[in-house]
């Protein structure tokens, strides 16, 4: 695990596998290939993604703290143990109402 990858046919967990810093947005990639990518965040208070377009559907799941996620024109507070799906090709954001961790999910196609 010393790549920073997620462990294969090892159990482990996913909250304590990714740690906060200071004024900053953390990721680790545990898959990436050609039909998707799941990548675990853990975001300071008060970072946050600007407006993006993703080409494909994306799910998060906050593992903890809350998070504001705006889609279009409607923003949502995400809390810890809740999901969203965000949709192909509309704008997003993400800020962190206070540290917050996530699993991003995007499967292409």
């Amino acid at each position: 695990m010393n790549d920073g990858t997620a462990p294969k046919d090892i159990a482990f967990n996913l909250e304590k596998h990714v740690n906060y810093a200071d004024g900053s947005i953390v990721s680790k990639t545990l898959i990436k290939n050609d039909t998707g990518n799941i990548t675990l965040f853990a975001f300071d208070a008060g970072q946050g993604l600007s407006e993006h377009t993703a080409p494909f559907d994306a799910v998060v799941y906050i593992m903890d703290g809350r998070a504001d996620i705006t889609i279009g024109d409607k923003t949502s507070t995400v809390n810890a143990g809740e999901m969203l799906i965000m949709p192909a090709n509309v704008p997003h954001a993400l800020h962190a109402v206070e540290k917050f961790k996530m699993l991003l999910v995007m499967i292409r196609g």
